[in-house]
């Protein structure tokens, strides 16, 4: 039998739409390819379990063939194969699609990847020649050789085949020579293929075992098969029969030496829609962009992408993990998204299923929590500051942690702080530091007045703090060393001053003049004679129009001075012993310089050679 004829197209220019536009990655092909063949395997596996198949199915393991020197990359299956008639419905009519038509049949489809009849022509993009060679699994059917070379016109004959299932050769073109390497072909097999649920044998690899014991035992190596894929990953498994060292394994599986995640969520439905996967909530780095493009999207364990922002809400990219779902809508090529309804409800689904573990989490084990907190707070903040939904639930659970290392949730710490720190207006002042060490002298000031002071040094927490205040009633965050904790300071007891009104003018006049360049505003207040004798402060909204520009990626805050407040502590010994009492005009000025200077470097505005010149007087005051 010989046979010649053109495959129905709608047009002659459909093959080079084909070959250079139906992907956008070239190396698509073995994806497709390969999961035709399991595709075909998954068929025969339902219609034996359906009892159409009488006969055992036997290893239905897919077969990758490297021939370089024939120039031919082979997929061999051992599936359903196809008839004569079948070969001709299915390869020789584009975008009829027998994965569609064999789930309306069996209703399998949970199990059967292709919706779209175009995969299997992806191979013509890398191929000069694309052969099938076929035999279905009823027994009275002749196997089948189909050949193409990339034109309409098409050739099919009887084959020797004996076995049953599918040979798809492809003869690869001088311009993809690069699919003839087998590194190339492992590394596609490892992107692709890796989770597929039929075994795909990839050459062979070489074994070591040991006979013997001790010093005795001797070293044996084998030649095994190499399967390249985990056919039954976790995610598929049921949650039950998984152990903490499962979960922790099938990440080291999924990113190879990188730090154990902190902990977990499985994911399971199948009702409105089907979805199943396992998500991770890894340790970050400030980095947020290292952290991203780590969850893996499958449709039926067939690889799609790692770009997942429009099915993951953006701050639950952070995580990592695996996302498999059949029902999300893709495009041809697998490779976006495109609109569905479904869509949101898996958004939705998947940001209420970690609302829901991080609560469980929580209320489980407090202390256990609280020690993971640090790791888990950029997500869950990220989710606060961008979901609505998210903040209500977080709320819940959201920390905060002080500069002593104790955690309160939101309502804890308003309660515990609303005696001795609100102000005249009745907020609630949340004063906190965000760089700790730096601002020590600021946080001990508010330590020894009583105040609590929260630690927040998170390039999230700028946006973090602005969000609280909207949506926590009556609150208001400042920073330790800004001019609005000092004027909360003063609603304190009312503290006097040792010197007169006389002497305070003199102070005051004083520094004004000696600093007149610095553009300080100069502020007198009756301070604890163990605070700083010269203080700097700035206003808080000030501070964080600088600290958003600079997150940005600019210096400074949109072109305004670095404006900020000179405070002298009028009950400090350095003012009221010493500098009252200088006779000399050059060693006041010298005196004001130096104190001012030593406020400045405090709050790190001293730098090069301003700096120096700092250093160099400090030490002649010792020589």
């Amino acid at each position: 039998m010989m046979e010649k004829g053109s495959i129905s197209v709608q047009t002659q220019n459909i093959f080079p739409i084909i070959k250079k536009f139906l992907y956008a990655d070239h190396d698509i092909f073995l994806r497709e390819l390969i999961s035709n063949a399991v595709d075909a395997s998954q068929k025969i596996k339902t219609l034996a379990n359906k009892g159409v198949v009488k006969s055992e199915i036997g290893d239905l393991q897919i077969d990758i063939i490297l021939d370089k020197e024939a120039k031919t990359l082979t997929i061999s299956d051992r599936g359903i194969g196809m008839s004569e008639e079948e070969v001709k419905k299915y390869l020789n009519q584009v975008a009829f699609s027998s994965a569609e038509e064999f789930v309306e049949k069996y209703k399998a489809d949970n199990t059967i990847i292709g919706h779209f009849g175009l995969g299997f022509y992806s191979a013509f993009m890398v191929s000069d020649e694309v052969e099938v060679i076929s035999k279905s699994y009823r027994r009275n059917e002749k196997s089948v050789h189909w050949r193409c070379d990339g034109e309409p016109e098409y050739s099919i004959e009887y084959a020797d085949k004996k076995s049953r299932g599918t040979d798809v050769i492809l003869h690869i073109n001088e311009e993809s020579a690069e699919f003839l390497e087998e590194s190339r072909i492992q590394s596609l097999l490892d992107k692709y293929c890796r989770f597929l649920p039929i075994p795909i044998k990839f050459g062979t690899k070489t074994e070591t075992t040991y006979e013997g014991e001790g010093e005795d035992a001797k070293e044996v190596k084998t030649e095994v098969d190499n399967i390249i894929n985990n056919p039954e990953p976790a995610w598929k498994k049921s949650p039950r029969s998984l152990k903490d060292e499962d979960y922790k394994s099938f990440y080291e599986e999924l990113y190879p030496f990188s730090q154990a995640p902190l902990f977990w969520i499985h994911l399971n439905i199948d009702f409105p829609f089907n979805l199943t996967g396992i998500l991770y909530f890894p340790k970050l780095s400030q980095n947020f962009e290292i952290q991203k493009n780590k969850i893996q999207l499958y449709s039926n364990q067939v690889y799609v992408t790692d770009d997942v922002k429009d099915i993951v809400p953006e701050f639950l990219t952070l995580m990592h993990g695996v996302i498999d779902s059949p029902d999300i809508p893709l495009n041809v090529s697998r490779s976006y998204l495109q609109s569905d309804h479904n869509v949101k409800k898996i958004t939705s689904y998947i940001t209420k299923k970690v609302a829901e573990k991080l609560q469980s989490l929580f209320k489980k084990d407090r202390e256990s929590f609280e020690s993971k907190w640090d790791e888990v707070a950029p997500i869950v903040k990220y989710g606060m500051i961008t979901d609505e939904k998210f903040f209500d639930r977080a709320r819940k659970f959201a920390l905060l942690k002080n500069t002593e290392g104790k955690y309160f949730t939101i309502d804890e710490y308003v309660e515990q702080i609303k005696p001795n720190q609100t102000d005249k207006h009745d907020k609630v002042v949340m004063i906190y530091a965000n760089q700790k060490d730096q601002q020590d002298t600021f946080v001990s000031a508010a330590k020894n007045r009583g105040y609590d002071v929260l630690l927040l040094d998170h390039v999230l927490d700028n946006h973090f703090i602005q969000h609280l205040e909207q949506k926590v009633d009556n609150t208001l965050f400042v920073r330790v060393d800004s001019d609005t904790t000092d004027n909360l300071i003063q609603t304190d007891e009312t503290v006097e001053s040792v010197l007169s009104e006389k002497d305070q003018e003199k102070v005051k006049a004083l520094f004004e003049e000696v600093l007149k360049e610095s553009k300080s505003s100069i502020q007198l207040k009756p301070l604890s004679q163990d605070d700083h004798p010269v203080m700097i402060t700035k206003p808080e909204f000030m501070r964080r129009m600088q600290d958003m520009q600079r997150l940005q990626g600019g210096m400074g805050s949109m072109g305004m001075p670095d404006m900020h407040n000179l405070v002298v502590n009028t009950n400090h010994p350095l003012i009221v012993d010493k500098l009252l009492k200088m006779r000399s005009e050059d060693k006041k000025s010298d005196f004001i310089k130096y104190l001012y200077d030593l406020a400045r470097l405090n709050q790190q505005m001293l730098s090069g050679s301003e700096l120096t010149a700092f250093i160099n007087r400090s030490l002649s005051f010792v020589s």
